[in-house]
């Protein structure tokens, strides 16, 4: 295969993405993505119907699950005096900036890995036993090592960001198709050609995978973080909130962690879809 036919492959492959980034927002797609919303408002909106209902009739305890009029109260009362803002604004931040700091070093370490196969062997073992440990149970050590502001939330989410990037992005490298490194290596290009014109932008989608599911590991570590030590974010106000038996406030945490994981998960699609788009 010659490079003017690599070069077709590539492009031919751009244009198919493009066009399928133009169905997605055709008429008949977004009528079909309303329909769907629609069902899922309505198997929201009816679970919440019989929660209510069950509570009011004494079907099941008030103390022990929360009631669904209560929360909305709690969530509404939380906004008008600001703490829910400012605990959201909290752990937004360490959930972003961990997500950043982990995607991006460990996606660039996962993809310097492929110039190496040695140092890839040597540390393939590591990186299946970091993969494997809880990360959870580091955040006892990173809270000492970082305090109980917000660095150490953000070291937790880096970390566990991290190590999901790498692995991913070095998956991603190890997928590209053979055939085209060994025909460059043919015509006479050197390893670093090779990454640059074929395994880094072979590897973005397997990147941008592991970027939507880095946001809610990012998330996770910030949350575990104020769990175990912290004044401010949504983890400490769950937790505050259930040192208190207050369901209906603990269900209101809950509620703006969800908000947050759909806003974030929103915006990490977006970068996805511009970046297949290029």
């Amino acid at each position: 295969m010659s490079g003017t036919e690599t070069a077709g492959v590539l492009a031919e492959r751009a244009m198919t993405s493009k066009l399928a980034a133009r169905r997605r927002w055709s008429p008949l797609a977004l009528i079909g993505k309303g329909r769907i919303l629609f069902y899922q408002v309505l198997v929201i909106g009816a679970f919440l119907l019989l929660w209510e209902v069950a509570i009011r009739n004494e079907w099941i305890k008030v103390y022990l699950y929360g009631q669904p009029t209560g929360i909305w109260r709690e969530f509404v009362k939380a906004l008008m005096t600001g703490t829910l803002l400012r605990d959201t604004w909290v752990t937004t931040q360490e959930t972003v900036l961990g997500f950043l700091i982990g995607g991006i070093l460990g996606s660039l370490a996962g993809l310097s890995l492929w110039l190496s196969p040695t140092v890839a062997a040597v540390l393939r073992p590591i990186m299946v036993a970091m993969n494997g440990l809880p990360k959870i149970a580091l955040a006892p050590l990173i809270i000492v090592w970082f305090g109980i502001g917000i660095e150490s939330k953000i070291a937790v989410a880096a970390i566990i960001t991290f190590i999901v990037a790498m692995i991913t992005s070095f998956d991603g490298a190890k997928e590209i198709d053979h055939d085209y490194v060994r025909m460059l290596k043919a015509i006479g290009a050197s390893r670093w050609q090779i990454f640059r014109m074929v395994i880094l932008p072979g590897s973005l989608p397997w990147i941008a995978s592991g970027f939507r599911l880095n946001v809610g590991f990012a998330m996770i570590g910030a949350v575990v973080g104020e769990y175990i030590s912290a004044e401010q974010g949504l983890g400490y106000y769950v937790y505050y909130s259930g040192t208190l038996y207050n369901l209906n406030a603990v269900w209101a945490g809950i509620l703006a962690l969800m908000i947050l994981a759909l806003v974030l998960d929103a915006i990490v699609g977006w970068i996805e879809r511009r970046m297949m788009w290029r």
